[in-house]
């Protein structure tokens, strides 16, 4: 059996960045919990984070990111050094999860593999439903208005009427 957890999309716009995440985790084909939380304000609020995979790697990949985020000042530089130790370091290179993380000038898929992605037009989506989510955002970026929390929770809802492994129980931060 296998867990899968957990859409998460992020939005830029204007200098404002959302993350929204469902809460849904599935074993197997039995949804086991509705309300896991996996997006974060780090930095003083300063900077938001979400992670998609197992809770514990999300986890100890936050706290690293937030380390080196402290260390360097500079979210690009923070990035770049986790990604650069997710992938040397034995333990950490088996961490089963992504990242997103961002502020309003700035955001990042970050994987194991030591990619660090800034998509070109301001929306990642990683999780299940991540296509989905990020399909029906870039729609919206583009053809609307919206702000970036409406837009982000908009498009997570889409997201969890297609994917049977993301929700409607959505959390959203922004900055």
């Amino acid at each position: 059996m296998r867990f899968r957890s957990t859409t998460i999309l992020a939005v830029r716009r204007d200098g404002k960045l959302a993350i929204a995440g469902d809460g849904q985790v599935t074993l197997d084909k039995t949804i086991v919990k509705h309300g896991a939380r996996k997006v974060r304000r780090i930095a003083d609020g300063k900077v938001l984070a979400g992670f998609a995979g197992s809770a514990a790697d999300g986890m100890t990949l936050l706290e690293k990111f937030e380390s080196k985020l402290s260390e360097y000042k500079d979210i690009v530089r923070a990035a770049v050094e986790l990604a650069k130790d997710w992938r040397q370091d034995r333990v950490l290179r088996r961490l089963e999860a992504l990242m997103i993380v961002g502020n309003g000038e700035h955001l990042f898929i970050l994987s194991g593999t030591g990619e660090v992605i800034e998509p070109d037009e301001g929306i990642a989506a990683i999780g299940s439903g991540g296509p989905y989510a990020q399909a029906a955002a870039t729609a919206l970026l583009r053809h609307t208005t919206l702000d970036v929390e409406t837009i982000a929770r908009e498009a997570l809802r889409v997201a969890g009427s297609i994917d049977i492994y993301t929700n409607s129980d959505v959390i959203v931060e922004s900055v």
